[in-house]
């Protein structure tokens, strides 16, 4: 009997080449569904385990939603337990849950937060050095929030899409842009519909170029309107980027 399973999962993605299979590459997707395969004894070709989101290759997760519909009589707890059991100790499955028959991660998200963690501090702190970008130079926070208000709401990003050969739209809403400064970590917060590819990490990039003093907030507004890669700041490093949430 078929059944569609609803995962929780968490992962350190920085030995990873992102979470959708790649040729020859290590993924967290290829991962979990070679352990699902030896579960069930059946080939990765009969079935697909869908992500909410396809993060990018070191990029992490703290509860990336995922769904698979398996064949299977085990229990939901069985099928955590075995994963677990047999996955790297950089990926856990937190939750399994059976779901609706139509329940599809991807498309039926609604909503993804993000957070990107800096360090602007005198001492680097060693402990979560795989988690966080060390600064050279402090930011202005003040700054960087002014131009985040330009950022919010809903607008074309394609100046803040690393994909050049998008042909969908580009359109998207960012409803919330928090940035806070706690004991010299940077958090910067990011909640919206859906985002492009690398796009997180553009808007850090460019808020961090406002941040140095290198860009005006109100320039936020060119790069906007003018829809072009190349005005926007850099792609900040992926290991400060973690997916925190996905709302349904």
């Amino acid at each position: 009997m078929n059944r569609n399973f609803k995962l929780k999962i968490s992962y350190d993605g920085s030995r990873y080449y992102g979470w959708e299979h790649q040729p020859d590459q290590v993924t967290i997707q290829g991962k979990l569904e070679n352990v699902i395969s030896k579960m069930l004894d059946i080939d990765v070709e009969d079935f697909k385990i869908i992500g909410a989101g396809r993060t990018d290759a070191g990029v992490h997760a703290k509860a990336m939603i995922a769904n698979v519909v398996l064949d299977t009589d085990m229990s939901t707890e069985a099928i955590r337990d075995y994963m677990n059991r047999y996955l790297p100790d950089d990926i856990a499955v937190l939750d399994v849950r059976e779901a609706a028959e139509r329940f599809h991660a991807r498309y039926n998200a609604v909503g993804k937060t993000y957070r990107y963690t800096c360090f602007d501090g005198p001492v680097k702190p060693v402990f979560d050095r795989k988690y966080y970008v060390a600064l050279d130079e402090p930011l202005d926070i003040e700054k960087m929030q002014q131009a985040a208000e330009y950022l919010v709401g809903k607008h074309d990003y394609k100046s803040f899409c690393g994909n050049s050969r998008m042909k969908k739209s580009t359109v998207r809403v960012v409803d919330k842009i928090e940035i806070v400064r706690k004991r010299g970590y940077v958090y910067m917060t990011f909640h919206g519909t859906g985002f492009l590819q690398n796009m997180v990490r553009i808007l850090v990039g460019t808020l961090m170029e406002v941040g140095y003093g290198r860009m005006e907030p109100e320039y936020m507004v060119d790069i906007l309107e003018a829809m072009d890669r190349k005005v926007a700041g850099p792609t900040a490093p992926a290991k400060g980027l973690c997916l925190i949430q996905v709302d349904y």
